[in-house]
């Protein structure tokens, strides 16, 4: 789909910004592009583009090399989304989403459709069309930005440190957004980042560079258990833990299945029984469905106790949880970096489906810093 062939760009003055760079992707990869400032990851993305164009090599998409292309029409065919994304104030939302459609000359009433259509993949209602920027927040004005470039339906986009501006939580909850809109959609995306957790989070293809060289390229698992060298090492950080069994990728492999659970209409005398017999200090609340509702734990009955009585009255709605198809490396930083002890796992229509805990990752952590070691002694 994406094929740089000895692509190189050399600025006035002789400065290499990217030398002979040979990389070839498949269609619907997710590619995150890595490395230190000036190492020549946004010069690369925006050669493909054209906002840069390339001194030497060839770049094809689709098998076509893009200099033969008008560079217009290329851009069109290419979606493309930066941290400062740039949304026109003057126009609504819906004018934003619809912005390339207009210049592609799509009639008034299918953009409007398509416009719609787009919110609902971001969870954002149709009456969001009319309200200009300034209303939205900033998670929500990104997310305008991502539906911009999908709105022609590009089977490329290209991503600039789009979540760079965000709050560490917005940024979370779009990155897991995102990334289940793009195996949705099945687009290649080429992202560039300086964030190495956002990467590992993303990618199916890291590319890291370094003084305008390749370093490496390889999926994140292959990256974190193989580093090319130690510049890999030293950049990827030996505090991040991944599992030292390859067999081991999901946590649906390693959940327990039977979380201890309460419904909202149950009372709290019951909770407390529940966690006596059960030996926990929290539940998961969970609808006849067995749709995840969210959670409540001792110290919220103690401090209600006397004046509720049932547990919708004290229930915590918000509650952090992870896909049974989440990584076990992913949950494992979000467990530490957020001091959980314990992440719900749900299937795709949020049915609570088991729990990771942190006992669940012991064997795993333990193999990952101290396995082969015991091994060698």
């Amino acid at each position: 789909m994406l094929k740089f062939d000895h692509v190189s760009k050399v600025y006035k003055g002789g400065k290499k910004a990217v030398n002979d760079l040979n990389l070839e992707f498949k269609k619907g990869e997710f590619i995150v592009f890595i490395g230190p400032s000036g190492c020549g990851k946004t010069t690369t993305m925006k050669m493909i583009n054209r906002l840069i164009e390339p001194t030497d090599g060839t770049i094809y998409i689709n098998g076509e090399d893009i200099m033969k292309k008008d560079p217009v029409n290329l851009r069109r065919e290419i979606g493309y989304v930066i941290q400062q994304i740039g949304l026109f104030p003057h126009m609504t939302i819906q004018e934003n989403i619809s912005l390339v459609l207009k210049l592609l000359k799509w009639p008034e009433e299918k953009r409007k459709q398509r416009a719609k259509e787009l919110l609902t993949l971001v969870d954002m209602t149709p009456d969001y069309l009319e309200r200009y920027p300034h209303e939205l927040s900033g998670g929500q004005q990104q997310r305008i930005g991502v539906l911009r470039a999908l709105a022609a339906d590009q089977p490329l986009i290209l991503m600039d440190e789009p979540f760079g501006a965000l709050d560490p939580i917005t940024r979370d909850s779009l990155q897991d957004e995102f990334k289940k809109l793009q195996k949705k959609l099945g687009k290649t995306i080429v992202f560039v980042t300086h964030d190495m957790d956002e990467a590992l989070k993303l990618a199916d293809q890291i590319v890291i560079m370094r003084d305008g060289q390749l370093v490496q390229c390889g999926s994140p698992d292959e990256i974190l258990r193989n580093p090319a060298d130690e510049f890999v090492e030293e950049f990827i950080g030996k505090e991040r833990l991944v599992q030292a069994k390859p067999n081991i990728t999901t946590v649906e492999q390693i959940m327990n299945s039977k979380p201890v659970t309460i419904t909202p209409e149950q009372s709290l005398t019951e909770a407390i029984t529940l966690m006596k017999q059960n030996r926990v200090d929290s539940l998961l609340v969970v609808d006849s469905n067995q749709v995840l509702e969210g959670f409540i734990d001792v110290e919220m009955i103690d401090q209600k106790r006397k004046k509720a009585h049932l547990v919708s009255d004290i229930l915590q709605a918000e509650i952090f949880f992870v896909e049974k198809d989440a990584l076990v490396r992913d949950t494992i930083r979000q467990i530490l970096k957020k001091g959980m002890k314990y992440v719900p796992v749900t299937d795709e229509n949020r049915r609570l489906v088991g729990i990771v805990t942190r006992t669940s990752l012991v064997d795993i952590v333990y193999d990952s810093i101290w396995g082969e070691e015991e091994i060698a002694q």
